[in-house]
């Protein structure tokens, strides 16, 4: 019975495992019947809302809402700019700003940001829409611009230096931009005369259906009891506050004169008056009696002005000198000027560069008419009238050019200075050729100024005095090795001369260099390359027997570099050449042992694999395994290696490890991926496999040998117990 009542809980406690199915049985047959209708029901839902949200997934997307965010300003005048700022539905879409219906502004938005500047149009005052639209969806925002009205006058009189004289007439224009719509507006023009007389005419101006008016009238000749009689400013004004102007009038026709030409005067007196017109100046002075004519006007244009006037002012003046002569205030007075030419003048060397400083000074029958100093283009500009007149340049209070010059209008010339460039060149003599020294410093006096060599060993002083004792200071490194005088710098002739070529040898040094290897011992053969640390400046050589190489090199900064036959780096030092100098160098990474030792999972060494050491710039270096797995790659130069590992014919590695070699060294490649056995390589994953598998039979067979041995003392335990009485 307990053997049964045992048996009986074995196979309850496996009923979940065995038969977990049957578990439905104990649920209540309706209730399983429920269960199954809500998930028919749950999955009749389910169809319905996809059936209804896959087209709705399909339409487009709705866009962000189009706002107008800033007018700024959102009111003025016809030609304010007007800057609009919005968002567009489509990004980086093209957008148009309209004004009502008017394309004022068009362009791509930035994102969905627009911000477009644009100028308010010709429009009738009162609000305006301005509409930003998007073009590629037809989506747009607007906002209000309201237009304000706006009044303008201006005077049409001669173009300056030109001007209207007495008895003349200027036409005034008022203008209305932004006003009502066809509208007649009363135009208040008053013009105030310099003695403070005011004259007016009220003038209609209508605009256009965009509020738009324009309107003009003469004065005086619109105006009643008005003249222009009196020198000086008429002010003019538009209803006295809207807008306001002036004009000018004077005697003569012109504010500005040259030589020989004449001077065109005009005044207002009384029919028949006699005058006196005087002109004056610098060694100018001219009268004339004169007589209005039958309308009162003073004309006269006897006066030239002479050929050798003065750059500068000269003043006109008119008084009656009749009876009862004709009383003005203001007085009739009014100055113009002589202007000249302008001349510019272009300061160059003998060598023909521009110079600067240079004090140019122009005479006219040997008074001096003008002065100035070139900039620093080596211009110097000048104010010349008509005529002949010489020049004359100065340079540190020395003269050192002159020429003569014909002025007939505005002109540019050049001035030839004797003034002489010197050509400097540091050069170091290295197997009987010269070589340019960059970065050498020559010290000029008495201008006391330094100079320093280019890439080529070349340096200019330009501009300097022919008469003058020079010394010239050559250093490298802030150590001095030459001084040169030159007395003057003038030609075989003894006259100045565009350049003066002056050249500097650099002194030389002996550099001798020793390279050993790392016991030591002289290494030759060997390639040493000294290059000097500005440039310009390079040795090459290789070692004797002994280890030694020896240059002679210009003094300098000195960069020593030793490489092996195949141009690998061994070693560089830095070395101060301002005297003879001796340098070793010792090649610690030449002539290395590297071992490469290629094992399995379990750390056996595989034989015939093939090792690469490859660096960059070189070919690679290639060796078989041998049987202990090692590969050796003897006289090697240390440094950064990759190192691959094939297995037999493959073009892609199993392995690749990257090393720096410092010293000889073994290396270790492990390859996890394979295990040897018995000289044959087996891939891990399927010697574990079949490692899985012995592991599994044997693991079988004992427990069928365990389950047997059991099945048989059971079987033995129950005949003895059928025994027992």
């Amino acid at each position: 019975m307990k053997g049964k009542d045992k048996n009986e809980k074995v196979k309850f406690k496996m009923l979940p495992v065995l038969h977990m199915f049957t578990i439905l049985d104990v649920f209540d047959e309706g209730k399983r019947l429920n269960l199954w209708l809500n998930i028919k029901r749950l999955s009749c839902l389910f169809l319905v809302l996809t059936a209804v949200m896959m087209p709705l997934s399909f339409l487009p997307s709705a866009g962000a809402t189009m706002n107008v965010f800033a007018l700024n300003p959102s009111s003025g005048n016809v030609g304010t700019s007007v800057e609009v700022s919005s968002n567009l539905t489509t990004a980086d879409g093209k957008y148009q700003v309209r004004f009502d219906d008017s394309v004022v502004a068009s362009g791509n938005a930035s994102g969905t940001s627009v911000k477009a500047p644009f100028v308010v149009p010709e429009a009738a005052s009162g609000n305006h829409t301005v509409t930003v639209v998007d073009v590629a969806t037809g989506d747009n925002a607007s906002s209000i611009f309201a237009v304000t009205t706006s009044y303008s006058l201006n005077v049409v009189v001669p173009e300056s230096p030109r001007q209207l004289q007495e008895g003349g007439s200027a036409a005034i224009r008022v203008n209305v931009t932004g006003g009502d719509a066809n509208k007649t507006y009363v135009a208040n023009v008053t013009v105030v005369s310099p003695s403070n007389e005011s004259f007016v005419n009220m003038v209609n101006v209508t605009t256009s259906s965009l509020g738009t008016g324009l309107a003009g009238v003469l004065y005086p000749d619109n105006f009643s009891s008005a003249r222009t009689w009196l020198v000086g400013y008429y002010g003019v004004s538009f209803n006295e506050t809207l807008a306001s102007g002036a004009f000018y009038v004077g005697l003569t026709d012109s504010k500005e004169y040259h030589r020989l030409q004449p001077v065109d005067v005009k005044a207002v007196y009384k029919p028949s008056e006699n005058v006196t017109l005087t002109i004056t100046g610098k060694d100018v002075y001219s009268s004339f009696n004169l007589t209005a004519d039958e309308t009162g006007i003073v004309h006269s244009a006897d006066f030239v002005v002479p050929p050798n006037a003065s750059v500068g002012s000269y003043m006109v003046s008119i008084v009656s000198t009749s009876a009862e002569p004709t009383l003005k205030t203001p007085a009739d007075t009014q100055n113009f000027t002589v202007p000249g030419f302008a001349v510019n003048v272009t300061a160059k060397n003998l060598a023909g560069n521009t110079v600067q400083t240079v004090e140019v000074r122009a005479f006219e029958n040997e008074t001096s008419v003008g002065t100035n100093v070139t900039d620093a283009t080596g211009v110097a500009a000048l104010m010349l009238e008509l005529g002949n007149f010489t020049l004359e340049g100065y340079y540190r209070a020395q003269k050192v050019g002159a020429r003569s010059l014909d002025v007939a209008g505005p002109l540019a010339a050049d001035l030839v200075c004797n003034l002489t460039n010197i050509r400097m060149t540091v050069v170091a003599i290295s197997n009987d050729s010269q070589l340019g020294i960059p970065e050498a410093q020559v010290y000029l006096t008495p201008e006391n100024r330094s100079f320093t060599t280019d890439i080529t060993g070349n340096v200019v002083a330009y501009s300097l005095l022919p008469n003058v004792t020079y010394g010239l200071n050559v250093s490298r490194y802030d150590v001095p090795f030459n001084f040169t005088t030159i007395p003057q710098l003038l030609g075989a002739d003894g006259n100045p001369v565009p350049w003066v070529n002056v050249t500097f040898v650099c002194p030389a040094y002996s550099l001798q260099v020793q390279v050993n290897n790392k016991d030591g011992q002289p290494l030759g053969n060997i390639v040493v390359k000294v290059q000097e640390s500005l440039g310009g400046l390079y040795s090459q050589g290789i070692t004797d027997g002994n280890g030694m190489v020896t240059f002679n090199s210009a003094l300098g900064n000195y960069t020593v570099r030793v490489y092996d036959s195949n141009g690998l780096k061994l070693n560089e030092t830095s070395v101060e050449l301002f005297q003879n100098q001796n340098v070793s160098l010792t090649c610690s990474l030449y002539g290395l042992t590297v071992t490469v030792k290629v094992a399995d999972f379990f750390g056996q060494g595989l034989a015939n694999v093939k090792v690469t050491l490859q660096r960059e710039g070189f070919s690679p270096i290639s060796i078989s395994t041998q049987g202990d797995g090692t590969a050796t790659f003897n006289n090697m130069v240390g440094g950064d290696f990759q190192i691959a590992v094939y297995m037999g014919d493959q073009t892609d590695p199993v392995a690749a490890v990257e090393q720096t070699v410092e010293s000889s060294m073994t290396i270790h490649v492990k390859l996890d991926k394979f295990v040897s056995l018995g000289g044959l390589l087996v891939d891990t994953s399927q010697f574990a496999i079949v490692i899985l598998v012995v592991v599994t039979v044997i693991l079988v067979v004992v427990l069928e040998v365990y389950r047997m041995r059991r099945a048989r003392h059971q079987k033995v335990e129950r005949q003895s117990s059928n025994k027992e009485p």
